[in-house]
């Protein structure tokens, strides 16, 4: 009773404290937590408790770390709560652990109200700015980054920063082109959006906020799915949904279409186009039509979302209509959606090596998926990364590749079993990995089919993007020496997780609690070290921007530690080792000569500079100086790869030539604030631009080519497995 009553007093103080904050912010409800929240709190404690592979003691140094969790994701850059909120919920601190076991939520709840209502302040102050105007001939700087400054202490302090925030956002939409009017209409809408979106938030966001700031305490790769979330991970596993085809965008209050899946229901209709909003959603012949404008968009996606083959209207307000214009109703039937655009693909790059040509197929893979549920019920056609790569390979081998690179770059990981199998692909019977329990048993993983898909030269390409089953499967073809590793050390995450469903757990009828995704094991490569932290080390690197402390498991403070067991017992298939001198010999005098690498040591290092930096100028002149800089830095590279213009020439660049440039200026805009057309042909161009590390890589397996048809003796110690069926 003393408990519940401290968490009476703790919630009434804070909301208090907000109701009195500022004038200008709307009426926002405080969420609640319901008693289904609270039972699959302590529900998934006990399960962590049980089966998670670390120890997890409840004491005062876990609810300090859920604390802190907790205030990073809800003001990770400490831009809504001033000292003073956090010394007022500092009393909570070392109770929520308790919380948690009580079944009583009343405590971090009243946080994320506290939250809530400091979130609105700040954006309703924004607005407020906007009819004031700002100088842009003062000397100032905004810093951009303040997840590791103090919180702002006085609000005098905070509305300083809120201020040059705003100051910001209005520059470069100024600096875009955009007048004073069209700005301000631009940034009042964004704001009034942002508290739009505040006043939206639910018992159920509260609750996942809080419950995955405590399982990512424990350690980073466990985590707390609701149900959307979990719909989410099974659809990015099985890459397939029912529904109509098409992919929407929240903008101005509607669920809009970005673009159509082609072959989809929408697409096929002929009635829906980009830019078509989306007004209310019926179920079925006759069923009543749900109004979802201003509703969030992932609730109006699980409307339309729905079984095979049943039938779902849409009223919809056509892209060239007025907010006022025609409506009409368009019926669609449901249909499984493959997600092609998230499989794996390939592409053959040619390389001229002298008088020879080799011929290099690559592989990308976005994922490890599998369709769980459907090879279980054992679908002879369910969705797979090892299916679809088998079949791309042997599609290569018709036309003729002298290699084969796997492109695993920012591939986050997915299911173990076809880590396992992928690599099968490449090698004969034998381990691929070892994994260690929270008992310490071990079990090797091992690839049990006999043959190979492609027994030819391989290699993968990785960055720090490439996480868990790409690690696994970067790992083994390394240390078996069946391929080259190239790029950047890979993310470090050397943890296996399980999904559980606390329904199942608490043997609920009805879906209630959500589900666990938590960590039961830790994995090793097959040398017996683990990928943990260290993750894998390209025989050949590639530089890299990014920064370890700040992306990879090394930047998490409660990552495991590495670690080394026994080696598994397999044997060396090849010693690519002997090669690796020749090739790194030729990559350097190739890279040292390549404008593009020249460029991108440069911009790695403009890069460092600007993140040390964290700040940006709020002087128009200034920032239009450092504009026009880095647009004459744009055209002499574009001049020097053409060669229509001597190097001297680059600094006499006109305006007409930044012009020319200008798809690389910044927009001011937000995603939801773009034009679709505009967005989708960036994206495009994106995709279509020059890929110098890929090129790269694809040169150094030609050479790795060029290598082993010059010299018997190289090729006598590459002895890759035979050539058999497929599997």
């Amino acid at each position: 009773m003393r408990l519940k009553l401290l968490w009476i007093i703790f919630a009434f103080a804070t909301a208090v404290q907000g109701a009195s904050f500022d004038v200008q912010t709307p009426f926002l409800r405080n969420v609640e937590p319901v008693q289904q929240q609270s039972q699959a709190a302590h529900l998934a404690a006990e399960v962590l408790a049980r089966f998670h592979y670390k120890s997890i003691p409840f004491d005062a140094a876990l609810s300090a770390k859920i604390f802190d969790k907790y205030l990073k994701s809800i003001d990770s850059e400490k831009v809504f709560f001033l000292q003073s909120d956090i010394d007022q919920i500092a009393s909570a601190r070392d109770k929520l652990g308790d919380a948690i076991l009580a079944e009583n939520l009343t405590a971090p709840f009243a946080i994320f109200n506290l939250y809530v209502r400091r979130a609105a302040d700040r954006f309703a102050y924004a607005r407020s700015l906007l009819s004031k105007g700002f100088d842009f001939q003062q000397n100032e700087s905004y810093q951009y980054g303040r997840e590791k400054e103090p919180w702002p202490k006085f609000e005098t302090e905070m509305r300083d920063l809120w201020h040059k925030r705003v100051k910001n956002d209005w520059l470069r939409l100024k600096l875009a082109g955009k007048d004073d009017k069209s700005i301000y209409l631009t940034l009042d809408k964004r704001y009034e959006n942002s508290l739009k979106r505040i006043g939206q938030l639910t018992s159920q966001d509260a609750f996942e906020a809080f419950m995955n700031a405590f399982t990512t305490s424990i350690e980073p790769h466990t985590n707390y799915l609701g149900a959307q979330a979990a719909e989410e991970f099974d659809i990015s596993m099985r890459l397939s949904l029912v529904g109509i085809g098409a992919v929407l965008a929240e903008k101005d209050d509607f669920a809009t279409i970005r673009e159509l899946v082609p072959g989809g229901p929408a697409a096929l209709s002929g009635q829906l186009n980009p830019g078509d909003r989306i007004i209310s959603i019926a179920q079925g012949e006759g069923g009543i039509m749900t109004d979802v404008m201003g509703w969030r968009l992932q609730e109006t996606v699980a409307l339309i979302r729905g079984a095979e083959n049943s039938r779902v209207i849409l009223e919809v307000l056509p892209a060239d209509a007025s907010p006022d214009g025609k409506h009409r109703l368009v019926t669609l039937v449901r249909k499984k959606i493959r997600l092609e655009e998230q499989a794996a693909k390939k592409s053959v790059l040619t390389v001229k090596d002298g008088n020879a040509t080799r011929h290099v197929g690559v592989i990308s893979l976005p994922s490890f998926y599998e369709d769980f549920n459907a090879r279980q019920q054992g679908h002879q056609d369910f969705k797979s990364a090892t299916r679809d790569v088998t079949r791309l390979l042997e599609e290569l081998k018709k036309e003729k590749v002298d290699s084969v690179l796997i492109d695993l770059r920012n591939n986050g990981g997915g299911s173990l079993t076809e880590a396992v199998e992928l690599t099968g692909l490449f090698i004969d019977k034998g381990p691929v990995l070892q994994q260690r329990d929270a008992n310490g048993a071990i079990t090797v993983e091992s690839d049990t089919d006999a043959g190979v898909a492609w027994d030819g030269p391989l290699g993968v390409l990785i960055n720090r993007g490439s996480a868990s089953a790409s690690e696994i499967f970067a790992a083994a073809i390394q240390d078996y020496g069946r391929g080259l590793i190239i790029g950047h050390p890979s993310f470090g995450k050397g943890t296996v997780q399980t999904v559980i469903s606390l329904d199942q757990i608490a043997e609920s009828e009805k879906p209630q609690f959500g589900n666990l995704k938590l960590t039961v094991a830790q994995f090793f490569r097959i040398n017996g070290g683990t990928t943990q932290l260290r993750g894998v080390t390209p025989d050949i690197l590639f530089p890299a921007g990014f920064d370890a402390e700040d992306f990879g498991e090394s930047s998490f403070d409660n990552a495991l530690p590495w670690a080394q067991i026994k080696a598994a017992d397999y044997s060396i298939v090849g010693d690519l080792k002997v090669l690796l001198p020749t090739l790194l010999t030729r990559h350097g005098v190739r890279i040292k000569n390549d404008r593009d690498f020249q460029f991108l040591h440069e911009d790695i290092e403009e890069l460092k500079v600007l993140r040390d930096k964290n700040l940006i100028s709020l002087n128009e002149a200034e920032r239009i100086r450092e504009r026009n800089a880095r647009e004459v830095r744009i055209s002499a590279r574009e001049n020097q790869r053409t060669g229509s213009q001597s190097a001297n020439d680059k600094v006499f660049a006109t305006e007409s030539t930044l012009r020319s440039v200008s798809p690389t200026r910044d927009d001011g805009l937000q995603a939801d604030e773009r034009n679709f057309a505009n967005d989708l042909a960036v994206e495009n161009a994106r995709k279509n631009a020059k890929d110098i590390l890929l090129n790269e890589a694809v040169h150094i397996l030609s050479d790795e080519v060029t290598v082993l048809r010059a010299s018997t003796a190289f090729t006598a110690r590459i002895k890759p497995a035979t050539l058999s069926t497929p599997h």
